[in-house]
């Protein structure tokens, strides 16, 4: 097996445990994946705590009808509404509710003692982890935009 390869597997093994420890802890304080909040993360830093659904799916990296079947159960509990565009009828958004505010507010606190945990082990030095962070940038994995709604 090529260097790229193993290293490709174990990053994807890697991944698989961390959205693993993320679901188990996001799940069980408030009922969403780490998927749902994504979600509501990226709402929460938008710009009016809304996105264009458009723009939501590229930013998670879906196809439209993606970011559609994501956005539903998020809907139907309340921590989002769709929004229709008062100029352009074929425009539509997904906005946070109050209730999704709250729900971010709470889940991103669970979020960050998740990544504090996964990088509190003593192997785990402040410069590997930056230096790992840059290589993820390298490969693609950019972080989220500023904050520039709900203070997320």
């Amino acid at each position: 097996m090529s260097d790229a390869l193993d290293v490709s597997l174990r990053l994807v093994k890697a991944q698989t445990a961390l959205v693993r420890r993320f679901d188990s802890r996001l799940g069980a304080l408030f009922g969403v994946s780490l998927a749902d909040f994504l979600v509501l993360l990226h709402l929460g830093r938008a710009e009016g705590g809304r996105m264009r659904r458009v723009d939501l799916a590229g930013a998670l990296g879906l196809t439209a009808s993606g970011v559609t079947r994501g956005l539903a159960p998020l809907e139907r509990i309340g921590l989002v509404v769709r929004e229709a565009d008062a100029r352009d009828a074929r425009v539509a958004y997904a906005a946070l509710t109050d209730a999704g505010r709250e729900r971010l507010a709470d889940a991103l606190k669970a979020a960050e003692q998740v990544a504090a945990d996964v990088f509190a082990a003593p192997e785990w030095a402040g410069a590997d982890v930056e230096q790992l962070s840059g290589l993820l940038t390298r490969l693609g994995g950019t972080g989220l935009p500023e904050d520039h709604g709900t203070g997320a």
